[in-house]
């Protein structure tokens, strides 16, 4: 028996995993597809199946909308914070309130399906209460673009109290002192305060920058225009940097102060991203046979091949971008009819034959639904051996 590598080659499997990848939505189930594996316990092959034909289902039927969310991988950031003092930014905390978010969407949408007709994906959970008081902690000190809200904290709303009282004042000593600059002639009547280095500065051309008294930050790539810091604002943008740095520390110490709380919480966070990943995964080969127009065919404990109208999915892809057609494959193996000899000329289809038989067994094995006629049957191998091509011309 080949290792599975050398099988999976022989048989392009390797291009039905990146197909399968390019339906996922995350690395989450990217990451599952590369663990996909050739299974040979019956009842995991079959639960396997079942929930794919499920999602499949799911995703066809016009009445149910299916929720669409963004799952973002936060593993490494919550490794990192196991470590007292050290926090989730903004971006990392906006990320996660929108992956728990996610996944109490796609909980509440299973908890809805007909359980008769949904045996399987009706019992999925990932989101406990306790995760839901996380998107409400969340809620109370992001504003819904991600950024934190001036409310977040008393002494925070104080910060950016005064920063924006502070910033108003640099600005109306800035304007006063442009427009006195431009009635003088000394600046240009389309001149404009711009930022430079965090600080409010006046653009002036070089020969009149010693006439408004002040500090010079930078100039043009042309040297054109200096940019000056006034004389009677630099107290006050001094202020401005001071507050800057209170504001950040205040939200560190915010942002400190919420991870602590979600510490206690990383396993159960982790096991949300278990969920989102198994259903990005189930989702992602759904999608792949709805593709390439695949079913699940009855599943027998035996070692059975009865397919009607099998066809090899990689082929039809690539033919169906031509407008062309693949020609099926009929074939039955049982106990009583264990070997079939296939002859015929060169590029009469023998190997094609061959890879279908492997590809499709190998499929249906790793839990992935194949396009076969509904009156087909299948069965479970417990090894797979291949021997393709050889050496003539």
């Amino acid at each position: 028996m080949l290792y599975p590598h050398n099988i999976e080659q022989k048989i392009d499997f390797q291009v039905i995993r990146d197909g399968l990848k390019g339906c996922c939505m995350s690395s989450l189930g990217k990451e599952r597809v590369d663990a996909m594996q050739w299974l040979t316990h019956y009842p995991t092959v079959r639960d396997l199946l079942a929930r794919v034909r499920e999602m499949m289902a799911v995703l066809t039927d016009p009445a149910l909308a299916f929720p669409h969310g963004e799952i973002y991988d936060l593993r490494e950031a919550l490794s990192r914070i196991r470590i007292e003092g050290l926090f989730m930014d903004e971006a990392e905390l906006f990320s996660l309130r929108k992956m728990l978010d996610y996944a109490g969407q796609l909980e509440r949408f299973f908890a809805t399906l007909d359980k008769a007709k949904y045996p399987l994906l009706s019992q999925e959970s990932g989101i406990g209460s306790q995760l839901g008081n996380i998107i409400t902690t969340i809620d109370r000190i992001l504003d819904r673009y991600g950024k934190m809200r001036d409310n977040a904290s008393p002494e925070l709303a104080r910060i950016r109290k005064e920063i924006s009282a502070s910033q108003g004042s640099v600005s109306r000593a800035l304007n006063a002192i442009l427009r006195q600059a431009q009635a003088e002639g000394i600046l240009d009547k389309d001149a404009a305060p711009t930022m430079r280095e965090g600080r409010l500065v006046l653009p002036v051309p070089p020969a009149y920058k010693r006439k408004i008294g002040g500090i010079v930050h930078d100039e043009s790539a042309t040297g054109k225009t200096v940019f000056i810091e006034p004389q009677q604002v630099v107290e006050a943008n001094n202020r401005i940097r001071e507050l800057e740095g209170e504001e950040r520390r205040e939200v560190i110490r915010i942002l400190t102060e919420f991870t602590d709380e979600v510490r206690p919480q990383i396993p159960e966070i982790l096991e949300s991203y278990s969920f989102l990943a198994e259903i990005d995964f189930i989702r992602a080969k759904a999608h792949f046979a709805i593709q390439i127009k695949a079913i699940k065919p009855a599943l027998e404990k035996t070692q059975v091949l009865d397919w009607t109208t099998a066809i090899h999915p990689l082929l039809q892809l690539s033919l169906a971008k031509h407008g062309k057609k693949v020609v099926p494959l009929d074939i039955e193996l049982n106990e009583g009819q264990r070997i079939l000899i296939i002859s015929g000329p060169n590029a009469g289809g023998k190997s094609v034959c061959l890879k279908t038989v492997g590809l499709l067994q190998y499929m249906l094995q790793c839990g992935m639904l194949i396009p076969v006629k509904r009156a087909s049957r299948a069965g479970i191998f417990r090894n797979i051996f291949i021997d393709i091509g050889d050496e003539q011309s």
